[in-house]
């Protein structure tokens, strides 16, 4: 930690893949916004090499230390060993007074084990989602408890989260409510201008048919799971003769290996490149609900009044179901069938599911990071803050 007299403390900030970039980005603004106060320095692992730069380029951050750790096929042992390799060179330079990263993967976990090894406070960003099933997801679920584990500092993206880790025995004033950060990237990215490049989409878009986006990506879809997915889709494309589907394709190869002899050439399907992330917001805008195993599209969506159908089991963002804002469907070619029926033929059902509350917050949570992680600093650190 800093010694010097007068000396500013520092963070340092860790992202490896496209959703650690979209909600770490607001907390690296709120950060740099600081500078008088606090010196930031931004890690990137790189565990996803392109869709992770495409963030990096949308909003302007340009890291400090880039491990590029991303080879094909990687394994989850080798990516923790490169990751956690890499970082300890960073953290053996720069000696930060705390780090942050955010939600489940496997960077986050191995930011949150470098900096228990250097004995640096570390702030867990979108703290106390769970699932109570370890291998679902998998490796995430594990990732966040082990990182849950390892933290001083616990920002909790909503009031659900919030009560889980005090359930856990986190001590009261080590938790704290803050929104996710993904709203705060999302209003800022939906609110500019944007022209699709492909046309493709873009007569799509003119067209005004009803459009299905899709993403599928995580390991527990991969193979027969998500040959049911697919399937389904089908299924739909054939009961709604004007349905057009939009599907982003994870550069995964197992992902596909499976999605484009399934939906290739299938007429009214759009098989697309892994989408940037302001064509990626501007995508929902545009559709008329969601299928996805992801995440943070589980919490972006309803923020732009799209159903979601979740294709997962399980997931560690039930406030959005919760809310009716998104249902579970799994694999289950039936349950998806029978869900998106219902959204697209019944108004009253889509009317409810696309204006429900947001519960993922009100665009301010970086903010509310970047605060109390000051406060954190003023009582801990061996010198004032301004």
């Amino acid at each position: 930690m800093s010694e010097t007299v007068g000396e500013r403390p520092k963070a340092l900030l860790i992202c490896g893949t496209r959703p650690d970039a979209i909600k770490m980005a607001p907390v690296a603004r709120a950060f740099q916004a600081q500078r008088a106060v606090i010196d930031t320095v931004i890690a990137v692992t790189a565990q996803h090499r392109s869709q992770l730069d495409q963030v990096l380029d949308t909003f302007e951050i340009r890291p400090d230390y880039d491990l590029n750790i991303m080879q094909r096929v990687q394994s989850l042992s080798a990516i923790t060993c490169r990751a956690l390799t890499g970082l300890d060179e960073v953290f053996e330079k720069e000696r930060p007074d705390i780090t942050l990263a955010q939600g489940d993967t496997t960077t986050t976990f191995v930011a949150s084990l470098a900096s228990f090894y250097y004995k640096t406070p570390f702030g867990h960003v979108e703290a106390g989602l769970r699932t109570d099933n370890r291998f679902d997801p998998f490796p995430e679920e594990m990732n966040r408890r082990l990182t849950g584990v390892l933290a001083e500092l616990h920002f909790a993206p909503t009031p659900q989260a919030e009560q889980r880790l005090l359930s856990e025995g986190v001590p009261r004033d080590r938790v704290f409510l803050t929104g996710n950060t993904v709203i705060d990237a999302l209003l800022e990215v939906t609110a500019r201008p944007h022209t699709f490049q492909d046309p493709r989409v873009s007569a799509i878009a003119e067209s005004g048919a009803p459009v299905l986006l899709v993403t599928l990506h995580r390991r527990e879809n991969w193979g027969e799971p998500m040959r049911r997915v697919c399937q389904a889709i089908g299924t739909l494309l054939d009961r709604f003769e004007n349905l057009r589907v939009i599907f982003p394709m994870h550069l995964n190869p197992r992902v596909r290996e499976v999605v484009e002899p399934e939906l290739g050439s299938r007429p009214r399907v759009l098989l697309i490149e892994p989408q940037e992330y302001a064509p990626m917001a501007h995508l929902m805008k545009l559709c008329t609900l969601v299928l996805t195993d992801s995440g943070g599209i589980q919490e972006e969506a309803p923020s732009l009044g799209k159903p979601v159908l979740v294709a997962r089991e399980t997931t560690e963002r039930p406030e959005g179901v919760e809310a009716g804002a998104a249902r579970l469907v799994g694999a289950d070619p039936n349950l998806i069938v029978e869900a998106a029926s219902e959204i697209l033929t019944d108004p009253i059902v889509y009317d409810r599911m696309s204006h429900t509350r947001n519960p993922y917050g009100d665009g301010r949570a970086a903010e509310r990071i970047c605060r109390r992680t000051l406060d954190f600093l003023r009582s801990t650190h061996a010198h004032p803050i301004g």
